[in-house]
This record gives structure tokens, C-alpha cells and sequence, in this order.
């Protein structure tokens, strides 16, 4: 029987946005990702993994969401210091969990807004209070060891704490306390963690950010870890209009709706493409 992954990656909220016109871009030219076996998400895509995988969002609904003016919601910068704070670390890091327990340290230490008025937010985006029956994987880093994380609802935590824990950018965004230990963004291992669908045999990988950095694996040589494996496995990251439409700032709200836009136009561009790795897999 062949099994299905649909991967989605970090991004911020014109992650988001883009990653939904491109999930809505493709089922209007015909081919649907909600249907895979398992959904995998880190930081934005795990905003998106959770309103999928609950099944009680309409992806047209979700793509007409992100249109809408973004009222009081407060945008956010990855400002210079925060930036230069990630090169640094990177550059003396020699694995990914020597990296994440260098910006693990920074982002205990950064001043941010209150935990629980973060989880609010996270709350009211994905509109989920429960995990869903379906296979759904959330991406979380210690902040204290670096070690990526698993979470899905065999953990025993609530959705809402995980998807928290994966959005959480240090610098900007408060860790998160689930078990009594602290959890920053699933990023920080991996833009989209797409090492996690192996043993899948078809994989469409959705990646607001297309590649790595340092030790920092990126979705298209993780792709290729998956393809050595036997998977058939299609990456699509933003092309040239989108990443215009999606501009410097990738956590200003008031952009989620040109970076949907340019998500639906490219997701449409590229159906045939993804289609025949996507439904070829499931015709069998």
C-alpha cells in the first residue's frame, strides 16, 4: 500500500498565508494534499498542519482568511540583532542540536511578550483545541539540550502547547513550557524537518523557506535523503513572484494576503507537477 506525507515548513505569517494558496492553488487545479497519510508541520506549518488535519476547515475558507485585513494583530521583525544573533550561533555550531541549545539559551534570556498572551494568539489562528484522529506530527527544539522534538497526540500534550512550542521564534516570541521544560521553534532544526517522512513512499514538501544554512539541513537535500530511500518526493519552495509578494519581513501580517495570492498563482502552475508524484502514488 502506498503511503502519502505531506511536509509543511516554517515561515512566518506569510508562510502561512503561502502555503495555503499553494494547498488551495493545487486542489483547484485538481490535485488535493489534505488527503495524506500523515501531515508533518514545523513552526507555520504547523499553524496549517493543525487546520488541515482536524478536517473541520475548508481550504477555500482558510485561503479567503488570509485575504482579510489583519486587524489587531500585531506584526513582529526578525530585526538585525535577532539575525545577527542565529549567524553567530551557527558559526561556532558543528550539529543542529549544538545550534539549538546556543539559540536555545539566547531566546530563555531574550524580553518577549507573556507566554500565555502568545498562546492566545496561537489559539485563535488555529481555532483547534484537540488533536485530531488523523496522523499529524508538530516539530518542537529544547531550549536547554537542542534536541528536536515530536509531538502528535499520543504525547499527552495539548495541540494548542505544541503548535506554540513549534511557532515559537526565539528572540521574538516567548519559549514555551510544556512538561516542565522549555520549547522554541522547530525551525531551528530544520526550515521543514522533511527527514521525518521517511518510510512514506510519496511526499510533497511545502517550504516557505527553501533552504538551509550551516548545519542547518534545508528541504531539498533532506528531499534527496528521502528519495535515496525509495520515496517519490516533489519540494516546492517560493518562486520569484512569490517571494516579491512575501518581502522582507516575513512576520508582518499585513502581508499574508499578496503571499497568499502568489501561493494560489503558483500552486496552480505547478499541479501537474506535483500530481504526478502525488496521484500517480495513489492510483496504485
Amino acid at each position: 500500500m502506498t503511503r502519502t506525507a505531506l511536509v509543511l515548513g516554517g515561515g512566518g505569517v506569510t508562510g502561512v498565508a503561502w502555503t495555503i494558496g499553494v494547498l488551495h492553488g493545487l486542489r483547484v487545479a485538481g490535485t488535493d494534499l489534505t488527503t495524506a497519510d500523515v501531515i508533518i508541520g514545523t513552526s507555520a506549518g504547523s499553524v496549517v498542519g493543525a487546520q488541515l488535519a482536524s478536517g473541520t476547515h475548508d481550504l477555500e475558507a482558510l485561503y479567503e482568511r488570509q485575504l482579510a485585513p489583519p486587524g489587531d494583530e500585531r506584526p513582529a521583525r526578525l530585526g538585525a540583532a535577532v539575525l545577527f544573533r542565529y549567524a553567530r550561533a551557527m558559526l561556532v555550531s558543528r550539529t543542529p542540536e549544538a545550534y539549538g541549545q546556543r539559540i536555545g539559551r539566547y531566546a530563555l534570556a531574550a524580553a518577549t511578550e507573556p507566554e500565555a498572551e502568545r498562546r492566545a494568539v496561537i489559539a485563535s489562528r488555529i481555532l483547534v483545541d484537540a488533536w485530531p484522529e488523523r496522523a499529524f506530527a508538530v516539530t518542537a527544539v529544547d531550549a536547554l539540550t537542542g534536541e528536536l522534538r515530536v509531538f502528535d497526540r499520543e504525547s499527552g500534550v495539548p495541540v494548542v502547547d505544541a503548535v506554540a512550542a513549534s511557532c515559537a521564534v526565539p528572540g521574538v516570541w516567548p519559549p514555551v513550557t510544556i512538561e516542565g521544560r522549555k520549547w522554541i521553534d522547530g525551525g531551528m532544526h530544520s526550515p521543514a524537518n522533511a527527514q521525518l517522512a521517511a518510510g512514506y513512499d510519496r511526499v510533497v514538501v511545502i517550504a516557505p523557506v527553501g533552504s538551509g544554512s550551516g548545519v542547518v539541513a534545508g528541504p531539498r537535500s533532506q528531499a534527496e535523503a528521502l528519495v535515496a530511500g525509495g520515496a517519490r518526493v516533489e519540494v516546492m519552495v517560493p518562486g520569484a513572484a512569490a517571494k516579491r509578494a512575501i518581502g522582507r519581513n516575513v512576520l508582518d501580517p499585513g502581508r499574508r494576503g499578496v503571499a497568499a495570492r502568489a501561493g494560489l498563482a503558483q500552486g496552480v502552475g505547478v499541479a501537474g507537477v506535483v500530481s504526478a508524484v502525488w496521484d500517480a502514488g495513489r492510483a496504485r
